[in-house]
């Protein structure tokens, strides 16, 4: 505690000196905003020296900071040391646990996207699912972090999970096995003389793979390749840099993105290099729901520079950029919401979204005509949209034939308009979405 104080001395006294030198409402602000430290330091005492239990010093900070954090919005928390070192491998490509990006929302941990080929997309979990409790213990006031780690564990161990999902009338109980997981973020196969590549997410080795994937694809299917279908749906993001090394691959100049923080010289431009690693082939980017974040930079980019067609259905909306800001030695770090990104015509898709040229459904947006897309803008606390959205045309979404089973319809919507077999009527042009 004599260290925690010796912390807000020093401040105050800092602060004294240097307020002399501030214009007359910067000082005032200042002063008001270091007498709430007073509040802070005797609501701290009141608890450490009250409360039904003893309660660590760092227990209190971290909370404190989490609480301070998470109120802005509801990409930004503190992370303690774990849960730091635990984001720096996840970064990496490899880490433990059952393979789900989530977030909170209501109380509840909401299901963003299973990543592939973990023991969360094996079990069905689906993009907005919600978890209730994690081996029948409630989740009701937990903090995201730490239900996070509830579902980690040693590799093998079993994780019981409670869901509520909206075709649902109860809930349900999903049993998964952990284990390691090693995010494969780029695979590919061929389509006959079209080149499939699937990003699953945006992690350090996300380029390299595509890269290696449009080789690969070259030499397997020849001077014959007539395009590629690049597979984005349920990608929930990850690295920034990816996102722009990515679009790049595709384009020859022009902007990729730029980021706007709260001050003008916060501003950072990304412009692509000369160089299409396709050499110009046709390429379609499928997006829906569960596309979040990196890969609508990615999506907006192509559509923008119309490098690109996009199919499917409206994207998440996640506009904004979060930094990584480590907190002293061993302090752990904040993840803040620094910037908003926009797309090369400007366009911010906070709260909004990549709507695509072409909506084509999967099949159970048929089924189920009344289901809701998961949205940026259901978040609580989210950062609202800059202006109104545009409305929409009145162009219908594209659905599969009554009757007629597919294994991957917008897929295969994807690959006949890339032979040829779908007209150009129905595309949308990002100005006239």
């Amino acid at each position: 505690m004599k260290r925690f104080v010796f912390v807000l001395l020093g401040m105050g006294m800092g602060f004294a000196a240097a307020v002399g030198l501030l214009p007359p409402a910067q000082g005032a602000n200042n002063m008001a905003a270091y007498r709430q430290f007073d509040l802070f330091s005797e609501a701290f005492e009141r608890v450490r020296a009250n409360y039904v239990r003893p309660v660590q010093d760092n227990e209190l900070i971290n909370g404190a900071i989490e609480g301070m954090v998470s109120s802005l919005d509801p990409h930004s928390s503190f992370m303690d040391a774990k849960s730091f070192a635990d984001m720096q491998i996840q970064t990496k490509g490899e880490f433990g646990g059952i393979g789900i990006e989530v977030t909170m929302e209501d109380g509840l941990v909401k299901v963003i996207s299973p990543i592939d080929d973990t023991p969360a997309a094996k079990a069905g979990l689906k993009t907005g699912d919600f978890i209730a409790a994690i081996d029948g213990n409630t989740i009701q006031g937990m903090a995201l972090n730490d239900a996070i780690d509830k579902m980690r564990g040693p590799v093998g161990t079993k994780v019981t999970l409670t869901i509520l999902r909206k075709d649902e009338k109860k809930p349900f109980d999903v049993s998964l096995n952990r284990a390691v997981i090693h995010v494969d973020s780029v695979k590919w196969h061929r389509e006959g003389d079209i080149g499939y590549i699937r990003l699953s997410a945006f992690n350090e080795e996300t380029a390299s793979g595509l890269e290696k994937a449009v080789r690969e694809l070259k030499k397997q299917v020849g001077p014959s390749l007539k395009g590629y279908v690049l597979d984005m749906r349920n990608n929930p993001g990850g690295l920034l840099d990816q996102a722009i090394q990515v679009s790049d691959d595709f384009l020859s100049s022009g902007e990729v993105v730029s980021t706007r923080g709260r001050h003008p010289d916060d501003t950072q431009r990304y412009d692509a290099r000369p160089g299409d690693i396709t050499e110009g082939k046709p390429v379609v980017v499928l997006i829906n729901g569960g596309t979040a974040s990196a890969s609508e930079i990615v999506a907006g980019a192509l559509q923008d520079h119309r490098r690109a067609m996009i199919f499917g259905m409206t994207s998440f909306g996640k506009g904004s950029v979060q930094t990584i800001i480590p907190l002293g030695e061993g302090g752990g770090a904040l993840r803040l919401t620094t910037a908003r990104y926009y797309t090369p015509s400007g366009r911010s898709i906070q709260a909004e979204g990549i709507v695509p040229n072409i909506e084509v459904a999967q099949g159970a947006e048929q089924d189920e005509p009344k289901i809701e897309r998961p949205s940026e803008a259901d978040l609580p606390g989210h950062l609202a949209p800059e202006a109104a959205a545009a409305k929409k045309s009145a162009i219908p979404v594209i659905r599969p034939a009554q009757g007629k089973k597919y294994d991957d319809f917008q897929l295969a919507y994807a690959l006949d308009f890339l032979h040829g077999k779908v007209a150009m009527a129905a595309a949308k042009s990002p100005a006239t979405r």
